[in-house]
């Protein structure tokens, strides 16, 4: 396998649009379609902009490409189209460039073989790899050039490689030679997020108007090396309203309007008041986390309820946090009679769950809270546990929001899935709890997705693997909490508090490294994540 320093990142990322739609492969279609018949722009144009497009993404990536041999590798569709653009541009910038077009001629129609003729009148020689024996007398001439463009297939591909071009794709993966995939690394599929049989290991990828689902979620987001997201005509208007699931990408141009500077006049009350519901025996430190996160994240006042036995613990932990002490079970655990305790403490928002326990009073006095507050709720841990089996009782009302942030060892038990069922369908089962409950779901892990009732998805690129660490999602529902109290919004809430969270992980990781990373830590930079997204300043390490 070639060794790559890109392969299983996303890399950097770019595109002149704030809030970044990802796509299916239909609804990239779509957008194709409309553009020419709404916008009046030519389908020969837009694969002229896409080859042009990938060109200067290349120039760009590789330090004196001039100097080196470009092999562009070139299927009979319009992702060929594509690399015959790129390689005619090259061409003309001078590029060795060699093209190998994976089939015949006679097999290339449209805008695809109007620039394959273009290549023609160029004098530039298109070799056919019609099969095994002409890989075999070619092959040599592809592995062997400096760069290799994969213009096989796009996302439009709807089986797995056989044959002819599954053998040529493992060639070039087996070579140490970078690849530039065109729209998607071939053999990956635009509506599917696995890796159905051999796929391109790409370094770069240049994708056109939007990501697909295989750009940024894995499985199949390890093969593509850097991404780049190019312009290439289609109207930011098509590209907003194409149909279908609404699937976005958390940037730092979507997240920073969500933070306006604070009045002059303000007060701590117009910050919220958040009531953190935490805690049991040997399980204090997840109430003091996710009450200092929600100091951290702007809330005016926070209060921590937790067990007699705790309270002291937590009360030591930050002077700014109050408390209140709630009845408990033998065990050290809330017991069910403080739901009334709770309730009377004036909350503008709840957060429910971190290190109660799972002792079956405390169950029944989580469910018993959920559905007696009349403020937005924020649950999570074992607050979340106490559903499963009753997640017909986990439901949002038109008068409370709630928010839950599961792991998926937690959705699996609250929809009666396997956690590999839940990981490998984590978009669906995450849009279809939110929806069928009128929840808020926040579905942790590699690649957080947000999901809201109205079938809208977002995914949230910024962590790190540092952050799995035990108290990270105590910080996080700490901070959803927070957020919701000055936004007044479970939506714009959930995802604020996602892409702060791992901005601060990744903060964190700067410093400490991804092993000595502890939940402190990310608590320690949520003020330096807040300050990288609204453009000021970031403290610096000590040297």
């Amino acid at each position: 396998m070639r060794e790559s320093s890109t392969r299983g990142t996303l890399g950097p990322l770019r595109s002149p649009r704030p809030a970044m739609r990802v796509f299916t492969s239909q609804q990239m279609q779509e957008a194709d379609r409309r553009t020419v018949e709404e916008a009046g722009i030519p389908s020969a144009v837009l694969m002229e902009n896409a080859g042009r497009q990938v060109a200067a993404a290349m120039e760009s990536a590789f330090e004196g490409l001039a100097s080196q041999r470009v092999a562009i590798v070139c299927g009979t569709g319009n992702n060929g189209g594509d690399g015959f653009v790129v390689a005619r541009t090259l061409a003309e910038r001078d590029v060795s460039v060699s093209v190998f077009l994976v089939g015949r001629a006679d097999q290339v129609h449209g805008d695809a073989r109007a620039n394959l003729d273009a290549l023609n009148g160029l004098g530039l020689d298109v070799v056919e790899v019609g099969d095994a024996t002409a890989w075999e007398l070619h092959g040599t001439d592809v592995l062997g050039a400096d760069v290799i463009v994969d213009a096989l297939f796009g996302t439009g591909l709807t089986r797995p490689l056989t044959g002819l071009v599954e053998t040529i794709v493992e060639d070039i993966n087996a070579s140490s030679c970078p690849v530039v995939s065109v729209d998607l690394p071939s053999g990956l599929m635009g509506g599917r997020t696995d890796v159905p049989g051999t796929a391109v290991e790409a370094s770069l990828t240049v994708t056109f108007a939007a990501p697909k689902l295989p750009h940024v979620l894995p499985p199949a987001e390890a093969l593509v090396g850097n991404l780049i997201i190019a312009e290439i005509g289609i109207p930011a208007a098509i590209v907003e309203g194409v149909s279908g699931p609404r699937i976005d990408v958390l940037t730092k141009e979507s997240m920073r309007p969500l933070i306006e500077p604070r009045a002059r006049d303000s007060h701590k009350g117009d910050y919220g008041r958040v009531v953190v519901v935490a805690g049991s025996l040997g399980k204090a430190g997840a109430a003091c986390l996710t009450g200092l996160a929600a100091l951290r994240s702007g809330a005016g006042l926070v209060t921590v309820a937790t067990p007699a036995s705790c309270l002291p613990i937590v009360a030591a932990s930050r002077a700014e946090l109050m408390t209140i002490a709630l009845p408990e079970t033998a065990g050290g655990a809330i017991a069910a009679e403080a739901a009334d305790r709770v309730l009377e403490a004036g909350a503008d928002i709840l957060a429910i769950g971190p290190g109660l326990g799972r002792a079956p009073e405390t169950f029944a006095f989580v469910r018993a809270l959920a559905e007696r507050a009349g403020v937005p709720i924020v649950l999570d841990a074992d607050g979340l546990l106490a559903f499963a089996g009753h997640a017909d009782r986990l439901a949002g009302r038109d008068e409370v929001d709630v928010v839950i942030t599961p792991h998926p060892g937690e959705m699996a038990r609250l929809v009666g899935l396997s956690v590999e069922a839940v990981q490998a369908n984590r978009l669906e089962i995450a849009r279809d709890f939110s929806a069928g409950h009128r929840v808020h779901v926040v579905l942790k892990g590699y690649r957080t997705v947000v999901a809201s009732p109205d079938g809208t998805i977002a995914i949230n690129l910024t962590g790190n693997p540092g952050m799995a660490t035990a108290g990270s999602g105590d910080v996080l529902t700490g901070m959803v909490a927070a957020w919701l109290a000055q936004l007044l919004d479970a939506e714009a809430a959930a995802r604020l508090s996602v892409y702060l969270h791992g901005l601060a992980g990744d903060l964190a990781e700067a410093d400490e490294g991804e092993v000595a990373m502890v939940a402190g830590d990310i608590l320690d930079r949520l003020g330096d994540a807040v300050a990288d997204l609204t453009g000021r300043r970031v403290r610096q390490a000590p040297e």
